[in-house]
């Protein structure tokens, strides 16, 4: 335990865990102290299913990639079946960085140090010289028992998730209750429905804040009409309404969303929305560090990538209904609401980033919550409260 964490008391965490009404949120330190960083990569984003990095980042099979996940090295492979890997990233011999940048992999992976390479399963395949020049084998070395190390890994809705402490539930039982709240909309295995597009479907945003706070920020409405006046006036925060699905998601969902009207986009649709819900949208944030948005003409995933205590990068993907949605006839819809959506997250970024700089005032001591409208913002502080409260036990 970091000299950090022993400076906050448990007295703290349980202030944080009462009801919204009398509850403080979080202190300073967990946003504001380096320290915390990788306390809280092994602790709370570690110990359950984080997002990494999305599937279109590897588009081809025989595919590698290096990603920093928190200061900690790992690489992503797709094999040549397609199938997609995680492994730290450093050679079973002397702990070299085996991949510095991504690249389509021509045989094997090969470390840059001694030639070591490796499968792109992770079996080590070749340990030149290791019994003196011209001899690669050694007596009592077995290639089996040396390969690279797994990270466990799921994907979904194209997002590569990581269980870093190998201990977190089963990926279905994770994922299953986000799954089966928006079957109403999407339909039975709607996500498998939706395309990445060759345009208007990335766009990265590098924000000064600490990733917990734009978790916060994306819960709730409440800041709509000061912070996103356009997008208030298309979905109105007196049209929202809170979302608490159950231990690790919350946010805000939308009855009068109607950007298509907004930015003249004509796109196909889920076959399956209801007609009377179709202005209906949600947005939820999977804990820790994936933020969710569906509609009936597209979906959107955000990875927030923690770069340092007060830095994350946020890495936006949209997909469209059916493939269609991702031809030339709908490039300018896809155009548009892409652009839409830039404005919206480009506009959170001086929230985000004022109160990373507000928790460098010891006169604020962790806040206090709108009873009726910061509901799914409290959860998410119970949520980490209590991931820091089990470290303690």
């Amino acid at each position: 335990m970091t000299d950090s964490m022993q400076q906050i008391p448990l007295a703290t965490l349980d202030a944080v865990r009462k009801p919204i009404a009398e509850a403080n949120g979080m202190p300073n330190a967990v946003y504001d102290d380096p320290a915390m960083f990788e306390y809280e990569r092994d602790n709370v984003l570690g110990k359950t299913w984080a997002g990494l990095a999305f599937g279109s980042e590897l588009p081809k099979k025989g595919f590698a990639k290096p990603v920093d996940f928190m200061g900690l090295p790992l690489a992503i492979m797709r094999n040549r079946d397609g199938e997609i890997n995680v492994f730290h990233n450093i050679c079973s011999h002397r702990g070299m960085i085996l991949l510095r940048e991504e690249t389509e992999v021509e045989g094997m992976v090969r470390c840059p140090y001694h030639s070591w390479t490796y499968d792109l399963n992770g079996n080590l395949k070749g340990t030149p010289h290791i019994g003196g020049v011209g001899v690669h084998k050694a007596e009592g070395f077995v290639c089996e028992k040396h390969g690279l190390r797994k990270v466990r890994s799921a994907m979904w809705n194209d997002i590569i998730f990581i269980n870093l402490s190998g201990d977190g539930v089963p990926f279905e039982e994770f994922i299953t209750p986000l799954v089966q709240r928006w079957e109403e909309f999407t339909g039975n295995g709607g996500f498998d429905k939706v395309h990445v597009a060759p345009t208007g479907s990335a766009m990265e945003l590098t924000v000064m804040a600490n990733w917990k706070l734009a978790v916060e920020n994306y819960c709730e409405a409440y800041h709509l009409p000061w912070v996103h006046p356009s997008l208030n006036t298309y979905s109105p925060l007196d049209q929202h309404y809170n979302l608490i699905v159950n231990d690790n998601m919350s946010g805000q969902g939308s009855y009068t969303y109607n950007l298509s009207d907004v930015a003249g986009t004509s796109l196909p649709q889920f076959t399956d929305w209801p007609q009377d819900k179709i202005r209906q949208a949600e947005y939820i944030s999977l804990y820790p560090n994936v933020l969710l948005g569906v509609q009936a003409d597209h979906v959107f995933s955000i990875i927030l990538q923690p770069q340092a205590n007060n830095k994350t990068l946020e890495k936006l993907q949209l997909a469209y209904v059916g493939e269609e949605a991702c031809g030339d006839k709908y490039a300018a819809c896809r155009t548009s609401v892409l652009e839409s959506w830039k404005v919206v997250f480009g506009e959170d970024v001086f929230a985000v980033e004022g109160m990373q700089n507000g928790r460098k005032s010891p006169a604020f001591e962790g806040g206090v919550f709108s009873p009726v409208l910061d509901g799914p913002t409290h959860h998410f502080h119970q949520w980490v409260a209590n991931r820091y409260a089990e470290s303690m036990a």
